[in-house]
């Protein structure tokens, strides 16, 4: 079994809500969580990498990113470590996904892009940084993404009932235990749902889905944004910022409105013609909180769509998306044979994926991710840095 180890995981998804930081106890057979932190990501900093992932940005501006994210990250590793008076000489390693800008594993030249400086990190903690964690799998033909599946069958292993475990982040991903590992993302998970309530309502999210639950399915909407590709694409997949974003449900939004342009430069039209609809060709109102009711469907719809095609009896929910009561309440009415749980830690699981690949690096040991991203071999995952 090994003596147990002290790893911290940082996890900064697509969500830009928040850095989550972990500090795991580690060993062959057991990851246990001892203490956890939410550190906040400054405005200024989310809405700057924003405007990056929406292609408006020089490579100036990409290193500052970088740095300022190194610095974001290194501020909540030493905020978790004065919480909890813990000596920094005994933590082995800290394991950073980053921050990702892009990912493009489809491409002709495949390539995924996290940022956060972990030269930075290791200077002023003085802990060792594993890092780029991606660029191994891709190189071997993977998908690099997701990560999760190879951890949750190390943590929930001795499960006995078929069980399929579905994190929703910014996007959502699932992972289906058995003799065959599978996994991959799901679509959108809290993405547009985030970025929808922010533009219309001036906050970062919708808590319990209470402004979706006074809305209405637009269900030609729904059907539309179903129909895009990539819920059909087989796995291997995974997908990013770059597919499911601000352009993509205007795009949707957009289908069928002579006076709509998705592609203008002013984008101020989208919203009144979502407000207008139904004021021509008799076509009926859709409101905003119809359009974030609608999202939440999609959110539900792609999950559960996934789940159902493995007949799993279970169904553990984590991430963000998890304490949205709403959404799991749809999650649950879509499928009312499967038993739809919520993980423990649920929070707190990405996070310690990355504590634990820390912990496979150092160990030289490979990661079982070949038949979840399409790698042509299992490898090991990430870059040390001393």
């Amino acid at each position: 079994m090994g003596r147990k180890e002290k790893y911290i995981g940082i996890m900064s998804g697509t969500s830009l809500d928040g850095v989550d930081v972990v500090l795991c106890e580690i060993d062959s057979q057991s990851c246990t969580l001892l203490h956890s932190l939410e550190y906040p990501m400054p405005q200024e900093l989310k809405n700057d990498i924003l405007t990056i992932i929406e292609g408006k940005s020089t490579l100036e501006q990409v290193g500052k990113i970088d740095h300022r994210l190194g610095l974001l990250f290194t501020q909540a590793v030493g905020a978790l470590l004065i919480r909890e008076n813990i000596d920094a000489s005994s933590i082995i390693a800290i394991g950073l996904h980053g921050q990702t800008l892009w990912h493009e594993p489809d491409g002709e030249h495949p390539f995924s892009m996290q940022l956060g400086d972990s030269n930075i990190m290791t200077a002023k903690t003085g802990i060792p940084v594993v890092a780029d964690f991606r660029r191994k799998d891709m190189a071997l033909g993977g998908q690099g993404a997701p990560f999760a599946p190879a951890f949750h069958e190390f943590i929930f292993k001795n499960i006995n009932s078929s069980v399929s475990i579905v994190n929703i982040g910014g996007m959502a991903n699932i992972t289906v235990l058995g003799q065959k590992l599978i996994g991959y993302d799901t679509g959108c998970g809290n993405v547009l749902l985030d970025m929808w309530i922010n533009k219309h309502q001036n906050v970062t999210y919708d808590k319990d889905g209470t402004w979706a639950k006074s809305g209405e399915v637009d269900y030609t909407l729904l059907d539309a944004m179903m129909a895009d590709e990539y819920f059909s694409q087989p796995y291997p997949k995974s997908t990013g910022r770059e597919k499911f974003n601000e352009a993509w449900l205007e795009n949707m939004l957009c289908r069928g409105e002579p006076m709509c342009s998705p592609n203008m430069d002013e984008k101020k039209n989208i919203t009144s013609v979502v407000e207008a609809k139904g004021n021509h060709m008799g076509l009926p109102l859709r409101r905003n909180e119809d359009v974030q009711r609608t999202l939440v469907e999609l959110t539900a719809l792609s999950i559960s769509n996934e789940v159902l095609k493995f007949n799993t009896d279970v169904a553990l929910l984590c991430g963000g998306g998890a304490k949205n009561s709403f959404l799991v309440e749809r999650i649950k009415a879509l499928m009312p044979n499967v038993e739809v749980a919520i993980a423990q830690n649920a929070d707190e699981i990405e996070a310690m994926t990355f504590a634990w690949l820390a912990y496979k690096r150092i160990h030289k040991e490979k990661v079982n991710l070949k038949d979840v991203t399409g790698a042509k071999d299992n490898t090991i995952l990430g870059a040390i840095y001393e």
